[in-house]
């Protein structure tokens, strides 16, 4: 339950994370550098509004390494369709091959290990 909460809310801090990294390339991107930065850190309060509490969960039961591990799984998970759907980038096999080296990476970082 604890692995669930934790994903659950990562998953919605990678989502504002991503919008205050990447969105303003579409949507600011006729504006100064320094407008796209306040629209970016606004954006970023609410990443961390989850992001804190889903890292306190989460270290109930998992270790730091597995946190990131994650968090880094998370992320692409949450980043190849905002770059596909929203972005409007066209999808690549590289997106597969680097989901897999994510795959491998949390394989590695869970197996055997017994949460903190």
């Amino acid at each position: 339950m604890i692995l669930l909460k934790t994903a659950s809310l990562l998953i919605i801090s990678n989502i504002f994370m991503t919008f205050a990294w990447y969105g303003h390339l579409r949507n600011l991107s006729d504006r100064k550098w320094y407008i796209a930065v306040v629209v970016s850190w606004g954006i970023a309060l609410f990443e961390y509004t989850f992001m804190i509490p889903a890292n306190r969960i989460g270290a109930t039961e998992l270790t730091l390494p597995q946190l990131k591990i994650l968090q880094e799984a998370i992320t692409l998970v949450v980043f190849v369709p905002f770059a596909a759907l929203y972005m409007r980038q066209p999808p690549r096999l590289d997106f597969l091959w680097a989901g897999l080296c994510i795959l491998g990476a949390v394989f590695f970082m869970f197996r055997g290990h017994s949460p903190a």
